[in-house]
């Protein structure tokens, strides 16, 4: 494309941890307009899951600048004149972008007070399957400009209960889950099985062992299978979720220890899946990628299919089973209609759905590209609207702005972190030691209190 047809694009993407980072940053590539030059700054919000070094390598994921802040630093970032970005993605929590869209309005309200009307469009959504606290979460992220939706299912879900409650549903735009890809599935020698470990789910260390210990027993009874336990962090380090019971401590109470064909693996999920012959989960989001690619996959029954697990959202995916069966050979095959439906590869369609092969997992992003696109030529953006405001939430909003440092206007209270003045040698090293000690606390002393308080 001619130089002088390209479009430049600013785009910030304000993330809280190492998996919204990565959904962040491949979202906006994905949505933003054809004919754009994107250039990409990343804010990673300061907090217990602040991605380290090695997490953020391990993303992949690659940004024109990238820097650590807190709530009110990054607000006031977005109302200088210099930082007018054309899209903004909000990769939070349901209350982190909440709190977010409250801050922002405020911002940008004292800025048109100065004549300035411009704003960027604001963005936010899911980093993958989206199986507890449906409303909760959705109505938490009401009030951007588009709210994504990784599936026709889930626009489906988030429409109805946007309109449920008498607010504005037309933000719901459907996409993709920005990540899939990858080369179609060809089998391995020797067969190699992938068990992807979540942090939180399970949550209980007798749940977690029991998994592993089925995880050994398969590679002692497939000793010509190259087995993989796929972990989503080191001990010490946070992901979306706390990990109070990391495997890779449960792995070291092992009698015997880990049989010679069976390893812990870290690095990036598509990298894994690119020698995997059979995935297996309880339910993350990685056997949505595993599908895409064809990859026999396997949600795990052996605890329940619950909500709290998870696994209740692969109802009818043609993909639960049990290690039991895995062990005796058995290899899911995955329902296509069902598998349609979640916005990855299907050999098939349904209702109004079309086949997702043949290239058209990009064309899943055309929709949200088509509306960015014409908020950004349309003129002045109207201002934010979220549907909780001190009237609709009284009891329940000005708790979630006050986590974030903002009073329930949006505007920074008293005494918030000071945004002009980078932290000098000595704060940082006492909120690495601060942020050091929750993670021991979470990982080593909580687990031991719980047990001495069921004694």
């Amino acid at each position: 494309m001619p130089a002088s047809t390209t479009k430049s694009l600013r785009v910030a993407v304000l993330a809280d941890s190492d998996t919204r980072w990565k959904w962040g940053a491949l979202t906006a590539n994905r949505i933003a307009p054809a004919d754009s030059d994107i250039r990409l700054d990343g804010y990673l919000l300061r907090g217990r899951a602040t991605p380290t070094a090695r997490q953020l390598e391990e993303v992949g994921v690659r940004a024109d600048s990238l820097r650590e802040v807190t709530s009110v630093e990054f607000l006031k970032e977005m109302a200088r004149e210099e930082a007018a970005y054309d899209v903004l993605v909000l990769s939070l929590v349901g209350g982190g972008v909440q709190a977010m869209l409250h801050g922002l309005s405020h911002q940008w309200r004292e800025r048109a007070a100065t004549g300035s009307t411009k704003r960027p469009v604001v963005v936010t959504g899911y980093v993958g399957v989206v199986y507890e606290k449906l409303a909760d979460g959705l109505l938490l992220r009401h009030g951007a400009d588009l709210v994504l939706a990784n599936s026709r299912q889930d626009a489906d879900r988030f429409t109805a209960v946007y309109e449920g409650v008498g607010a504005d549903a037309s933000s719901v735009t459907e996409v993709a889950l920005p990540f899939l890809g990858g080369d179609p599935y060809e089998k391995h020698d020797p067969c190699t099985v992938v068990f992807a470990a979540q942090p939180s789910v399970p949550e209980s260390r007798k749940d977690r062992t029991y998994l592993l210990n089925r995880l050994v027993q398969h590679a002692r009874l497939h000793p010509d299978r190259e087995v993989l336990l796929k972990l989503r962090s080191k001990p010490g380090e946070h992901t979306t979720h706390i990990e109070e019971q990391p495997y890779q401590r449960l792995a070291e109470r092992i009698p015997g220890g880990l049989p010679a064909n069976l390893r812990l693996v870290y690095g990036h999920m598509g990298e894994v899946l690119d020698r995997t012959d059979l995935l297996v989960t309880v339910s993350s989001t990685a056997a949505l990628e595993s599908l895409h690619r064809r990859i026999p996959t396997v949600v795990l029954t052996d605890l329940g299919v619950r909500e709290s697990l998870g696994n209740h959202h692969f109802v009818g995916s043609g993909c639960l089973a049990s290690w039991d069966q895995l062990d005796d050979g058995h290899i899911p095959s995955p329902d296509e209609r069902w598998v349609a439906r979640q916005g990855v590869a299907a050999g098939g369609s349904d209702a109004g759905n079309p086949p997702a092969e043949g290239g058209s997992y990009e064309t899943a992003f055309d929709a949200a590209r088509e509306r960015i696109a014409g908020l950004l030529a349309g003129g002045a953006l109207p201002d934010l609207a979220p549907y909780y405001t001190p009237v609709t939430a009284p009891g329940y909003l000005p708790g979630i702005l006050a986590r974030h440092h903002l009073a329930p206007d949006g505007s920074p209270l008293p005494g918030a972190p000071d945004a002009d003045r980078e932290p000098g040698a000595v704060r940082q090293i006492v909120r690495r030691a601060a942020r050091g000690a929750y993670r021991h606390g979470v990982q080593r002393v909580a687990p031991v209190i719980r047990r001495m308080g069921e004694l």
